[in-house]
């Protein structure tokens, strides 16, 4: 007993010495956590380019210093805003919508940019700096811009019929229409086809389009956020509107005997969303390194083949593989030809609301909820 206590006592030291090490090391590591929009990155399936690991390795090579990302989504702006203001959760990087980056910046949540640590934003064109929501550039990059439209299914609704936002009302397709699941999104499509600026205070314009969509609730087959790409790719719906970007994936999923098509109304929500660092991050450096890792090429081009939403980085849009993989209908569609994006963005753009409108649309949007 005793040579074999001699003989394991330096072999329990180096085991407690290793544990010790490993947990120091453990510790030493970096967690990186991140809020984004569902499919809003390359995951690496399918031998595809898996960013956040791709920025695990640079991050290591160029700082000697391990990290790890905590990579979380979420569905609609609305629902980041009330996971970041009920608490008890710490996010670094977050990538919300030009409105919604208004309403945190108001509120004092983010944290200003240091560029120096963000070489990258070169790429970015400046057709996308300036924008309303951080006329000074002091807190977002962006990460891609797009439009809303309507997606429908022409084996079951007649294109003749797809002209506009009318044909969310069209009673020919009642119990085949999804509508979005989040209160600015829906409020916007009724105010965009009755004509009324979706930027109103005006407690009367928004009485007529939670009118306009009361009439809709017997319609619908229902509200949706990211359960529309099952729906739609299956043929369980046959109409809904949703972001341009997300037409590519569903078409590309689509099952045989479904044909998804695409409209785009000429008055439709413009919007960008884009990467901000909120004021409470652990690791703020760390964050912009994140932040300027998905700026370089690779990450860019594989994040944008993912998301198929139009993409600021100029590095993006000259990227031949982008454009192969990508097709001539979607660069078509995502970077027309003679588009004006800031007199569109500057017209149909959603804006930060007054406290007072957006509780007065949110309790207009629990009413349409229980119709």
């Amino acid at each position: 007993m005793k040579k074999i206590a001699r003989f394991l006592l330096p072999v329990l030291l180096l085991l407690v010495l290793a544990c010790g090490l490993a947990a120091c090391s453990d510790k030493d590591t970096i967690t990186l956590n991140v809020y984004n929009w569902g499919e809003y990155i390359s995951t690496g399936e399918e031998g595809t380019y898996n960013t956040n690991k791709e920025f695990e390795k640079w991050y290591y090579e160029t700082y000697g210093q391990k990290i790890r990302v905590n990579y979380e989504t979420f569905d609609s702006n609305e629902s980041l805003r009330s996971q970041l203001e009920i608490g008890g959760v710490s996010y670094d990087v977050i990538v919300p919508s030009d409105y919604m980056i208004e309403y945190f910046i108001e509120k004092d949540m983010l944290a200003e940019l240091n560029f120096d640590n963000i070489p990258n934003y070169k790429n970015i064109s400046e057709t996308y700096r300036n924008l309303y929501y951080d006329p000074e550039n002091r807190y977002t990059v962006p990460y891609t811009y797009g439009v809303v439209g309507i997606i429908y299914d022409a084996k079951e609704v007649d294109p003749a019929d797809v002209t506009g936002w009318e044909v969310m009302w069209n009673e020919k397709y009642s119990g085949e229409i999804l509508q979005f699941n989040n209160p600015r999104d829906a409020f916007g499509i009724a105010m965009y086809k009755l004509g009324i600026d979706v930027n109103t205070t005006d407690t009367a314009e928004w009485d007529r389009a939670q009118a306009e969509l009361i009439k809709q609730v017997p319609l619908r087959k229902g509200l949706v956020m990211d359960e529309i790409f099952n729906m739609m790719e299956s043929g369980e719906a046959a109409i809904g509107a949703y972001y341009v970007g997300d037409y590519f994936t569903m078409q590309s999923e689509q099952a045989d005997d479904v044909d998804l098509r695409l409209f785009i109304p000429e008055s439709s929500n413009v919007y960008v969303d884009a990467m901000c660092v909120l004021k409470n991050s652990k690791h703020k450096e760390a964050a912009e390194a994140y932040i300027n890792f998905m700026l370089s090429e690779d990450a860019a081009v594989a994040n944008s083949l993912t998301h198929c939403y139009a993409s600021p980085n100029t590095l993006v849009v000259k990227n031949e593989e982008y454009r192969e993989g990508m097709g001539e209908e979607a660069i078509a569609v995502l970077y027309p030809e003679g588009y004006n994006f800031a007199e569109s963005y500057q017209k149909y753009a959603f804006r930060n609301l007054p406290n007072e409108t957006l509780d007065y649309m949110t309790s207009l949007w629990e009413e349409i909820k229980i119709s």
